[in-house]
């Protein structure tokens, strides 16, 4: 099987201004393409708070976008690209759909299962193989990631402040 990468840096990217667009909504910004046929046929942020569907990361709205515009419930062929390791949320349905490949930016510590908290991809039992490659544009991925909850700790902490100003 012949991968190609040529393409990988303009696909976060793609990924990458999606994320942004979830920041702008008060959303953690993680940003999701799926691609199939050097096309991008699915798009999608996160957007749990927005959409009040605790189901509504980046992947699941992607991969969602990708089979209603495929007319199929399955994406052989396709390469998620996502600015941030899948959770085991997002890792069921990545198999689920067949994707082929996912190429993600930042690693997720605390919750991610590509490599962080297990290799879930790896697994025996599953009955579908995924390529798992990461760190593509990381460091901007994690960026935007470190200053988006900068700036919320810096507004939560400034609100306490004016509070009990406003109190005195």
């Amino acid at each position: 099987m012949i991968i190609d990468r040529s393409r990988d840096d303009e696909f976060m990217r793609e990924a990458l201004a999606l994320a942004a667009e979830g920041a702008r909504l008060g959303e953690v910004p993680v940003g999701a393409v799926v691609v199939q046929d050097g096309q991008i046929v699915g798009r999608g942020f996160n957007c749990p708070i927005s959409s009040h569907d605790p189901s509504a990361h980046a992947e699941m709205v992607a991969i969602r976008d990708a089979a209603l515009s495929r007319e199929n419930y399955r994406l052989p062929g396709s390469t998620l690209y996502v600015t941030l390791e899948p959770c085991s949320m997002c890792a069921g349905l990545i198999v689920h759909s067949r994707v082929q490949r996912v190429v993600y930016g930042a690693t997720e510590p605390k919750a991610g299962v590509a490599v962080s908290r297990g290799e879930f991809f790896s697994q025996g039992f599953l009955n579908h193989r995924v390529l798992i490659e990461g760190g593509v544009a990381a460091q901007d991925c994690s960026e935007m990631l470190s200053e988006f909850f900068k700036a919320r700790r810096l507004k939560s902490r400034g609100g306490e402040a004016m509070e009990a100003r406003s109190e005195e």
